[in-house]
């Protein structure tokens, strides 16, 4: 396409050739009419000759020969660089004795120039994926938040208020640990999320048991049942609860594949991970809880409602992650 201050468009290109070759005007007059230089018009002009109509378009100004490009072997060791050891443009132009910014212009071509898209235990590119129906695959874990004593949490008030309140809320309670230090509890969060939709179901326990998390897939399958999906695998870490035989058995009643990560490699269930820190983000660390951790509990709820059908998803094209459930009851009528 044309550049906005070009004088001469691919249409006016053509009544230029037209003049020079059908009506057997001059290069200089012909220039002169549409103000360019006679060497411009000759060009046109040689070009309808050769190629009629199909020559006046635009063609790339990329040579067809670049000497000064930069050789395959050295950016194999620009890449090899950025991937291992995952160093910037002046780092690797150190190494190799190279202008930084041919180094940025070669990570650029080779979509490396951002560190976000190299994973960052194996250095190789990140690999994406994504189950092609609701209900194919769900992820789950547990996430744990302490629960809030008396008067709100250091995060809110600061350390020091903090372990007063830590301290008030033990003399209350009678709750002590090791060293009669103060103990509030934590709260474990068992969360379930659609590989596909990016939808999310959670509860709020008091322990991450084998039995206590069989009891949240049997809810969470049911909830999901509900929605119109099906599930037909679950994906978990190493976790004791999802190793016992309890948990393989329970998958087999509600006929649910069960499959694990690999060990040290959270990467592999990331949605749940980045679904928990939208969650701390979002609900457990969204607000002052001043009372009681019953606060902080009830409001789960409301913001799951929130996350799930008004929340956008920016992996999802920006839209909430119900609207991937396209057999939601009632949501086409």
């Amino acid at each position: 396409m044309s550049h906005a201050n070009a004088t001469l468009t691919p249409r006016t290109r053509l009544r230029l050739a037209l003049l020079i070759v059908e009506h057997k005007w001059t290069y200089s007059a012909a220039a002169k009419m549409f103000m360019v230089s006679p060497r411009t018009a000759k060009k046109w002009a040689d070009r309808y000759r050769l190629e009629g109509e199909a020559g006046m378009a635009d063609r790339s100004s990329r040579p067809s020969h670049c000497p000064q490009k930069t050789p395959t072997s050295v950016v194999r060791q620009i890449v090899r660089l950025r991937w291992r050891h995952r160093l910037g443009p002046a780092q690797i132009a150190g190494r190799l004795g190279l202008p930084a910014s041919t180094v940025h212009a070669v990570l650029v071509r080779c979509r490396i120039n951002r560190l976000s898209r190299i994973d960052r235990v194996t250095g190789e590119p990140l690999r994406r994926y994504e189950h092609d129906h609701p209900g194919s695959l769900i992820h789950v874990d547990v996430t744990k938040f302490a629960n809030i004593p008396d008067g709100g949490g250091w995060r809110y008030v600061g350390p020091q208020q903090g372990r007063k309140n830590k301290e008030a809320t033990a003399q209350r309670t009678g709750d002590r640990g090791k060293a009669y230090r103060p103990r509030i509890g934590t709260a474990f969060v068992h969360t379930v999320i659609d590989d596909h939709s990016r939808v999310a179901y959670a509860e709020i326990c008091t322990d991450e048991k084998a039995a206590t998390a069989i009891g949240v897939l049997q809810r969470a399958v049911a909830w999901f049942a509900d929605h119109g999906v099906t599930v037909e695998r679950v994906l978990s870490d190493n976790g004791s609860a999802y190793r016992s035989y309890a948990w393989r058995d329970a998958c087999a009643e509600l006929a649910i594949a069960p499959k694990r990560t690999r060990p040290y490699r959270p990467q592999t269930n990331g949605k749940i991970e980045r679904f928990h820190r939208t969650l701390g983000d979002g609900w457990a660390y969204a607000r002052f809880y001043d009372s009681t951790t019953e606060q902080r509990n009830t409001a789960l709820p409301d913001w799951l409602h929130f996350y799930n059908h008004h929340r956008v998803h920016t992996a999802i094209g920006g839209q909430p992650p119900v609207t991937r459930l396209t057999n939601v009851p009632g949501h086409h009528t």
